[in-house]
Parts: structure tokens; sequence; C-alpha cells
């Protein structure tokens, strides 16, 4: 059985249901905080399960019967996300899974100026030893991200005042989730880390306030504020100062080139050209 953790999240709901068009739903299991927010895929024939990170016990009942787990990276950060991924990958393995995959990061690095890429990395040497065949997505960057730092400007035009960037790899949620579908589904097709799965161009963002000002039809300017001034802006509107420098970090990074490789790893997975950031800023909801 194909086990899927985070699988009521944005991305992990995205992965059962391609995984579903690949594997009988009997073969699928799901582990979530809350099995009444997966109550649709119980009713389909998914097994469904509660299980935490921070619950070894309980991943122990939601891992039972597991060929495959796949650990979908919680949203915390530094060693409160690494020690739950830990915890999880031992699980996993107690429970008798063959391979454990994990949603990794294209900038998996001890030494990224981002801190969940730091965090990345040190999941994955946990992976490294935790003594059975894994399998790491080294996912591109969630190109949901690039559409909310564009934030009002998207709804009425105007400026983004954001700080100074580098290209970046921006990528879909559904195209990530077809490619851990067909991983899933293809045992052992990587071992260890893959290539970048990214889009098929890397962008900085003053790319993209062109492509959303013709997607849109209105004039979106990008300026560039000061790290200082961006920090400020983000405390100033109640963002915890810890979250602000997090942020930061992604635009430090992206000016240390970490996310700018582009790889034709997702688009022979999926079998087709990856999804552009103008078809995802075409399909957003009218006064986004």
């Amino acid at each position: 059985m194909i086990i899927v953790t985070g699988a009521t999240g944005q991305l992990g709901r995205q992965i059962v249901e391609r995984l579903l068009t690949r594997v009988p739903a009997d073969q699928v299991g799901v582990s979530v905080r809350d099995p009444r927010k997966a109550q649709g895929f119980a009713d389909r024939g998914v097994r469904v399960r509660q299980g935490s990170f921070t619950d070894a016990a309980g991943l122990a009942d939601a891992f039972e019967g597991a060929t495959q787990v796949l650990i979908v990276s919680v949203d915390k950060l530094g060693e409160q996300a690494v020690q739950q991924h830990r915890t999880a990958i031992g699980a996993a393995v107690a429970a008798g899974a063959r391979r454990v995959l994990y949603t990794s990061h294209m900038g998996a690095d001890p030494s990224s100026h981002f801190q969940a890429c730091r965090d990345h990395a040190a999941t994955e040497d946990a992976l490294r030893a935790c003594g059975v065949p894994f399998t790491s997505l080294r996912n591109g960057f969630h190109a949901a991200s690039a559409v909310q730092f564009l934030g009002p400007a998207l709804a009425g035009g105007g400026e983004v005042a954001l700080p100074a960037d580098g290209p970046v790899s921006w990528t879909a949620h559904a195209d990530l989730a077809d490619a851990a579908a067909a991983v899933l589904a293809d045992e052992g097709r990587f071992d260890g880390p893959t290539p970048p799965l990214t889009a098929a161009e890397a962008l900085t963002f003053d790319d993209i306030a062109k492509i959303a000002t013709q997607v849109t039809g209105r004039t979106i300017t990008r300026t560039t504020a000061t790290d200082d001034r961006f920090r400020r802006q983000l405390t100033d509107r109640g963002v915890p100062a810890e979250a602000a420098d997090h942020l930061l970090g992604i635009f430090a990074a992206a000016r240390a080139g970490e996310f700018s490789t582009v790889d034709p790893t997702l688009a022979s997975l999926i079998g087709r050209p990856p999804t552009t950031l103008d078809t995802m800023l075409a399909e957003q909801p009218p006064g986004h």
C-alpha cells in the first residue's frame, strides 16, 4: 500500500488525486491530522487514518502495511520541522516500508540563504541514514508563492515593492503532484534526490510583473524595496519578525541563484510541458 501524508493540504491532496488515476484506490492510504477532512477519499475506497508527525505511535497505525510512504514536508521551520520529518521517517521504516519518499526542494542545501532549504537538506541527511531506499523529490519553487507576492496588484494594478531578486523556476503545484504520482506508481524510478523538478523557464519579478500586466490588462509595476523596508512593511502589517526574515530569505537565495536551475525532468515525468506562469495567472479567480 502507498501511504501519502498531508493529504488534505494543497500539494498532498493533489498528489492523491493524481495517484488515483494510476493506482487502484484500495492500494492507497492517507495519513492526515483530521480524517473528517479526507472523507471524500474514504468514500472512494482510500484508507484514511489519523496521523501526526508529533505522534510516533499514531503514525505506526497510519503507516501499517505500507510498501511506500510519501512524507509531504510540514509548514514549520528549523529544528521543529526537521524533528517532525525524522519522526515520520522513523515510523515509515518501522512499518516496513520498502521506500520512503519526501517532498524536498530544488534548493536543498545546508548553506542555503533560505531556512526551509536548510531544513530540507537536514531531512535528506536523515533519509540517507534511515536504512531503506529513499527518493527525495527536489521540487521547484511553488508558483503560488509568486502569485501571493503580487498580492492586491493582481486585482487592481499598481506598484509591487519587493526586494532585489534573481531568476526562479516557479513551478505549479499541479505539475509537482503529477510528478509525485508518477514516481510513486513506478517504484524505484529515482533513488536518492531527483534532478530539480522545475518549470521550463526561470523568471524574475520584473518578468512576472510584465506577464501579469499582459494577462490582466492592468499595469503592474515592480519596484525594488530595500530588505529593511520590506521587513518593516511586513511587520507593520502584523507579520511576526521571524516570518518576515524567512520571507526575506527567499529573495536572498534568489539573488544567489539558488532557484535559477531549469531541468527537463519534470516535463519528462508528466508527459507534457510544465504549466507556464501566464497560464497560472490567467486561472486566478476574478478579484484575486
